[in-house]
């Protein structure tokens, strides 16, 4: 027990969880916001690693939200420029 002393408050990473439910991938966004309002409570009760854990995990799904949200956009933008060039494609080959 004396070296859970030592261990420093983890952060909740609350504000990161958020924007990545507003901005990115909505259901993993709310996980990350799950874990992240455990971490406060977890650290009150005295119970550290629990804390550490739910900070990291909080950490996690944020990541996988922003990671996630901006593979869906690179698809979108590659399917956009896809069937945009298409059709101009049998236009031109016409023309010819």
């Amino acid at each position: 027990m004396e070296e859970n002393k030592n261990l420093t408050h983890p952060d909740n990473n609350l504000a990161w969880a958020i924007l990545t439910t507003i901005f990115c991938c909505t259901p993993f966004g709310i996980v990350s916001i799950i874990y992240a309002s455990k971490v406060d409570s977890y650290w009150a009760r005295g119970e550290q690693e629990q804390a550490i854990r739910a900070s990291k995990e909080a950490k996690k799904w944020a990541i996988i939200s922003a990671v996630s949200s901006a593979v869906v956009w690179i698809i979108y933008v590659l399917c956009c420029i896809l069937f945009m060039a298409v059709p101009f494609a049998f236009v031109f080959s016409e023309m010819i």
